[in-house]
């Protein structure tokens, strides 16, 4: 039997290192489900070093901004190090096989969600390429709206286009068209910002291709498809409350009208039925199937490349179709436009994937994979699940997405597996996907539009509304909770 100072300084270490998993594992995600390793690691000297590890790596992540190293590199090698303890230990108990088997059920978990991510992006990237979204935005700059039309507009397309494109590129898009009109309007601009964040994280809570943590909840099979559109009216309400006390401090003008024409390249609107297509398959082939979405996505960037192939095979008759009916209009514009069309190459919209944050992605899960294997996840899962009535667990935690990423907190609930209602899975949903509107640092699209509107949407200006955003934040729950209340 040990002394008592040596029990009693091992028991301080378990709990430091459960404290350090407790503020930690909600910043971070983990894509495996399985419960812990036959062997429990939280208070020994690999389970302590792998915290310390992770938590050196998750502050380096931190500080990207000030140290200019992408976030990717200390979780990288975090991970590593993590997997390479628990194989050590396992190895020295006589079961390699079971790290082994382990690490790989983490990694095929990962694997699904970067190909389904992958898929996700080069459809994005080409429909950018083919300047669809350019298209959008000249639009509404040409239209002249007022600034509080504009407010409406930009906060409303934010919401719908985030249901099923990424929240950060709908975000950019949005501030894009409000820098063009409202140039020079710092109080305004700022103002559609906050507006645009808070529409995009909303606009995503409630489409399973809406965000990455409905994505997860879906494949995890937590929620079927249909289900999460029990969501739409709680997002809405979430969206429109801090709107409409906004709306009040616009000072309603009516900027000029600008001239901006956007031609669309060749095959633009068959894209985007490409890539409504291959949503459908992909929903198919999990509902019907019962195959991971990654395999329609995957199906669908096929079908992305052969029209890719068709597009360069056909486009020297293209575009002497096109030069014969512009020469015979006069339009010079468009034919000395024709001279700068280039073919459109499949493999350099996926090189333009955010490979950073795919790679961010990985260190993360296998980083957390890892600390679940050894013990803590099941630890975190009963004492806070265990003590707490889960509503409020769920609404602490959308809380705490204010202060870190949400998509990483909805990955930590679903790697803890809690035994929940679908009504609360919807609510964990909800508030991890807007929780983090009240901070501009607190999403991608926040945190993506500081860089973009630099100086004039800043975290301080985020700040000012976050009552509103959080008063918003309070009327989704109650409204889910009220609408929503047989699925609890």
């Amino acid at each position: 039997m040990k002394p008592p100072n040596v029990l009693a300084m091992r028991q301080s270490t378990c709990r430091f290192a459960w404290l350090l998993i407790a503020l930690c594992l909600f910043a971070f995600p983990t894509l495996s489900y399985a419960a812990s390793g036959p062997l429990n690691l939280t208070a020994s000297f690999a389970g302590i070093a792998s915290v310390v590890i992770f938590v050196l790596a998750y502050a380096l992540v931190m500080s990207e901004e000030l140290i200019h190293m992408r976030k990717s590199k200390p979780v990288l090698v975090a991970a590593g190090l993590i997997w390479a303890l628990v194989a050590w230990v396992y190895v020295q108990a006589g079961m390699p096989q079971e790290a082994e088997a382990a690490f790989k059920e983490t990694l095929l978990e990962y694997t699904e969600l970067l190909l389904f991510l992958l898929v996700a992006m080069t459809y994005i990237n080409a429909m950018e390429e083919r300047r669809i979204f350019d298209a959008l935005r000249a639009w509404l700059v040409r239209k002249g709206f007022s600034y509080r039309s504009l407010f409406w507009i930009t906060g409303c397309l934010a919401f719908g286009i985030s249901a099923i494109a990424n929240n950060m590129t709908t975000a950019m898009l949005m501030c894009a068209v409000v820098l063009k009109v409202a140039e020079g309007d710092k109080k305004f601009i700022s103002l559609c910002c906050v507006n645009v964040v808070v529409a995009s994280n909303a606009g995503g809570a409630f489409s399973p291709f809406g965000d990455i943590t409905t994505l997860m909840v879906w494949q995890a099979g937590q929620v079927p498809f249909g289900g999460f559109f029990a969501l739409l009216v709680p997002a809405i309400v979430n969206f429109i409350v801090p709107s409409v006390i906004m709306n009040f401090f616009i000072v309603n003008r009516q900027p000029a009208a600008l001239t901006e024409n956007v031609w669309l390249k060749r095959g633009s609107r068959r894209i985007i039925a490409l890539f409504l297509v291959t949503v459908a398959i992909s929903v198919l082939c999990h509902s019907v199937l019962y195959l991971p979405p990654a395999m329609g996505m995957m199906f669908g960037l096929g079908l992305l490349q052969f029209f890719g192939y068709y597009l360069r095979r056909s486009l020297p008759r293209s575009l002497e179709r096109k030069r014969e009916r512009y020469s015979r209009r006069g339009d010079w514009n468009k034919l000395e436009q024709l001279g700068s069309v280039v073919p459109f190459d499949i493999f350099s919209r996926i090189a333009r994937s955010e490979w950073d944050t795919l790679l961010f992605f990985y260190g993360v899960v296998m980083c957390v994979g890892g600390l679940g294997f050894m013990g803590y996840l099941s630890l975190l899962s009963e004492t806070l699940y265990g003590s707490w009535n889960p509503v409020w667990a769920n609404v602490v935690l959308g809380l705490i997405s204010a202060v870190v990423d949400n998509i990483p907190v909805m990955f930590a609930v679903l790697s803890m597996a809690p035994d929940m209602s679908q009504g609360n899975w919807l609510l964990i949903t909800l508030t991890a996907g807007v929780g983090g509107s009240l901070l501009s640092m607190g999403s991608a699209a926040g945190v993506a539009l500081m860089g973009q509107a630099r100086g004039i949407y800043t975290f301080a200006g985020h700040l000012r509304w976050a009552p509103a955003i959080l008063l918003g934040y309070a009327a989704s729950i109650a409204a889910h909770l009220l609408i929503n209340a047989a699925l609890f």
